[in-house]
């Protein structure tokens, strides 16, 4: 990117950043592709572990700035280790600007950004680095913290990062409609909701391709993974249905249930979440059959169940299936295409960007009208 006059900016940068020590890590193993629509992974060479998405653990020591000079053209590389980070940009430029960030597995981090010729805008958003950096089960992807900007007109006056001390942290627990997603046209709402937070509030999205609450749960990468991450204070997001096609009613209410005593086993706070409607429509235009709303072959009514656990165990719910159902409806046969896959792969299950980031806002909204993050920690609009 250009650099705009950094001796005239040099006033206006943030004092110098810290360098981490590794927090104490997890180890992991490799896995075989997920089953999901064939995606390009990147290929890096990178030892197998998982690390923890907390930075809470890992202690800082004064060390050169972690700054503009780690950025070259629209991106930047961090050397840092695993853990969760402040990141602090000034945006803007000699002409009219307009910047959005993305960074690690194309998370969407910061929201398009237009800034007035000759004007500088600070942002700030909380990130969290870990290994794999996108799926839990798939490649590890690119040692450190890499961000991307994008936008119109990117202009990136200066970046600092620094260890994230007191971050809260949202874990998200799911499958292919809610992860980090490596490649185009995918995009999982997981990825699409951190450009909604602000510093302070991070997501480490822990869903995976493929999953349903019965894999979820036995997979050593997964539950066991991610549960010794969890800290007092919090949350987690559990979506899963789409892929519990042979699940019974009893287990499946079992593995909702074990999901969120595990959470409050470790002080956390569970939210459960109802899944992602299909684009499948009747003759009248509505969604009201199985196939769009989630019953299984066995005849398993997977958000009734979720709503059902949410009220026996005093658990927010989130109810994305209702809150889906009534905007695929509302766009009509036509319209909601462009939420889903369907011009590009005729795709009626996964969403494209686009969809990925207006279901997103629809979890930000969720969680802004219970409560379950402060509005001062939330991007509205």
């Amino acid at each position: 990117m250009r650099r705009f006059n950094l001796a005239v900016l040099a006033a206006l940068t943030l004092s110098a950043g810290l360098t981490a020590v590794p927090a104490q890590a997890h180890p992991g193993e490799a896995h075989p592709g997920e089953a999901h629509p064939a995606q390009a992974h990147p290929a890096h060479a990178h030892s197998a572990q998982a690390h923890p998405a907390h930075a809470h653990s890992a202690q800082a020591h004064p060390g050169r700035a972690l700054g503009i000079d780690n950025c070259a053209g629209n991106a930047c590389h961090f050397d840092v280790p695993p853990g969760t980070y402040d990141v602090k940009v000034l945006l803007g430029g000699d002409a009219e600007s307009s910047t959005s960030v993305s960074g690690e597995t194309r998370r969407s981090l910061l929201p398009e950004t237009a800034v007035a010729a000759g004007e500088r805008t600070a942002r700030s958003f909380t990130v969290n680095v870990r290994t794999p950096e996108g799926e839990p089960t798939g490649p590890d992807g690119t040692p450190g913290l890499d961000l991307t900007l994008g936008g119109t007109a990117p202009a990136l006056a200066d970046i600092r990062v620094t260890p994230a001390l007191h971050a809260r942290q949202i874990f998200l627990v799911g499958d292919s409609t809610v992860c980090d997603q490596p490649g185009d046209p995918y995009s999982g709402w997981g990825q699409q909701l951190p450009q909604y937070l602000r510093k302070g509030v991070s997501v480490a999205n822990y869903a995976d391709s493929g999953e349903s609450t019965v894999t979820y749960l036995a997979e050593p990468r997964l539950w066991a993974t991610v549960q010794p991450l969890i800290r007092r204070g919090d949350l987690v997001l559990i979506q899963l249905a789409h892929n519990d096609k042979t699940t019974d009613g009893t287990t499946y209410r079992a593995n909702l249930e074990t999901l969120v005593a595990g959470v409050r086993e470790k002080g956390g706070n569970p939210v459960l979440v109802t899944p992602v409607v299909r684009r499948w429509f009747n003759s009248d235009g509505t969604l009201n059959n199985g196939t769009a709303l989630l019953v299984n072959g066995l005849g398993v009514d997977h958000p009734a169940v979720i709503r059902s656990v949410a009220a026996a165990e005093g658990v927010p719910l989130i109810d994305l299936t209702a809150r889906t159902k009534t905007l695929v409806e509302s766009l009509g046969v036509e319209g909601s295409k462009a939420i889903y896959l369907y011009n590009e792969k005729r795709d009626n299950t996964h969403t494209s960007v686009h969809g990925a980031t207006v279901y997103a806002g629809l979890v930000r909204d969720e969680l802004l009208a219970q409560g379950l993050v402060p509005e001062g920690a939330v991007r509205v609009g």
